[in-house]
C-alpha cells in the first residue's frame, strides 16, 4: 500500500512499463513529492541505494492529465492501471485491488482530477465514463495548451470527491497483506508461517540488501532471493530474545525498521511499508511463543535452566535462595 514517508511524501512499490507497448513491467520503487510538483521512480527505495543515486525515471504532475483503471485496455496485465501524461500513456500494475484504488485516487488528488468511486453494482466501464456517480453535481473543466501538453484543471475547487469523501493522504487506508518485492511462489512446505522481500544491514561493511525472509515454526533465515534453495544464515527462534520496532530508525533514516534481538546480534530489517513491518513482527512474536508455550518466556526458561543445576542450587541455597542444599556427598542424577 502507499504509505507517507518522514518528509511527508507519499511512497510505495509498483511495477511499471518503462518501454511503452513493451508489455513487460519491471518493479520500481515510486514517490509522490507535491512540494516538488514530481512523481519519481527508482530501482529501489533510495534509502537502500549508495547516496547520490539518480532516478530511474519522472514525470511533472502538471503533465498528468487523468489517472485510471486500465483493465479493460489490459487484461493480461493484473490490477493496471493508466496514466496519461502528455503523448504518451504509462501503464502500471499495483500489488492488489486496494492498492489500486489508493494510487489512483491520490495520484488524481495530486494533479487536481477528482474521479468517481467505483459502485460495485454497476459495470466497471460505466464508473470510468461517469463524472456524477453518486448525484453530485456535475464538475466543469478547462483545457490549456502548455508547451504542446493538454492540461485539464477544474473551475471550482474540489475538496471532495463525488461520493463525498475527502481523500486524506495522512489516513490511507492499508491492508494486512501486502505483497513482497516479487511474488513469491507458493511454498512446498505447508509449516513456513511468512515469507517475502525485505532489506536487511549487512554485518560487517554495514550495506543494505534485499534479501529474501522466510519464517517457519522453528527458524527464520534469509535468502538471496526466492530461486534458492539454500539460505544465507538460519536465525533459531529459541536464540531470538525479542523482536520490535526500531528504536533507532530515526538515527539509520529509515522507514518501516525493525529489529531482531539475539544472543550475539541484533538484526536490522527494513519492511517495504508500516504494515508489512507489524506483520513480521506480529508473525516472529507468535512463532516464538507457540515454540516456548503458554508461560514459558524467555527469562522464566534461563531461571528454569539455572535451577536445575546441582552447582548453582548449591551456591543459591547458601544466600537463602534455595531451600534446598545438595551437599558434596549427596545422590546428585546425572544430566
Amino acid at each position: 500500500m502507499p504509505y507517507v514517508d518522514r518528509q511527508n511524501r507519499i511512497c510505495g512499490f509498483l511495477d511499471i512499463e518503462e518501454n511503452e507497448n513493451s508489455g513487460k513491467f519491471l518493479r520500481r520503487y515510486f514517490i509522490l513529492d507535491t512540494r516538488e510538483d514530481n512523481f519519481v521512480w527508482y530501482m529501489d527505495n533510495p534509502q537502500n541505494l549508495p547516496s547520490g543515486s539518480s532516478c530511474v525515471g519522472a514525470i511533472k504532475l502538471t503533465y498528468i492529465s487523468k489517472v485510471s483503471d486500465a483493465t479493460k485496455l489490459r487484461p493480461k496485465a493484473e490490477f493496471c492501471f493508466v496514466m496519461n501524461a502528455g503523448m504518451r500513456k504509462y501503464f502500471l500494475q499495483a500489488n492488489d485491488q486496494q492498492d489500486l484504488v489508493e494510487w489512483v485516487n491520490v495520484l488524481n488528488k495530486a494533479i487536481k482530477i477528482t474521479v468517481p468511486k467505483q459502485s460495485d453494482s454497476q459495470p466497471h466501464s460505466d464508473n470510468l465514463s461517469r463524472q456524477s456517480e453518486c448525484g453530485k453535481k456535475q464538475v466543469s473543466y478547462r483545457t490549456d495548451i502548455v508547451g504542446g501538453v493538454p492540461i485539464i484543471t477544474p473551475t471550482q475547487k474540489e475538496e471532495v470527491n463525488e461520493c463525498g469523501e475527502s481523500i486524506d493522504r495522512n489516513n490511507l487506508k492499508r491492508s494486512q497483506s501486502h505483497l513482497p518485492y516479487f511474488t513469491p511462489k507458493p511454498p512446498p512446505d505447508s509449516a513456513v508461517i511468512k515469507a517475502g522481500y525485505c532489506v536487511k544491514q549487512g554485518a560487517v561493511m554495514k550495506n543494505w540488501k534485499r534479501r529474501y525472509f522466510q519464517l517457519d515454526e522453528n527458524t527464520i533465515g534469509y535468502f538471496k532471493s526466492e530461486l534458492e534453495k539454500e539460505p544465507l544464515r538460519v536465525i533459531p527462534l529459541k536464540e531470538v530474545h525479542k523482536v520490535q520496532e526500531c528504536k533507532q530508525s530515526d538515527i539509520m533514516m529509515r522507514d518501516n525498521l525493525f529489529e531482531i534481538v539475539t544472543s550475539s546480534r541484533t538484526f536490522y530489517v527494513q519492511a517495504d511499508s508500516p504494515e508489512e513491518m507489524h506483520s513480521w513482527i506480529k508473525a516472529v512474536s507468535g512463532a516464538i511463543v507457540a515454540q516456548r508455550g503458554p508461560g514459558r518466556s524467555a527469562s522464566s526458561m534461563r531461571q528454569a535452566r539455572r535451577l536445575s543445576n546441582p552447582c548453582i542450587q548449591r551456591y543459591t541455597s547458601r544466600t537463602g535462595e534455595c531451600s534446598t542444599y545438595v551437599g558434596s556427598h549427596a545422590n546428585v542424577p546425572s544430566y
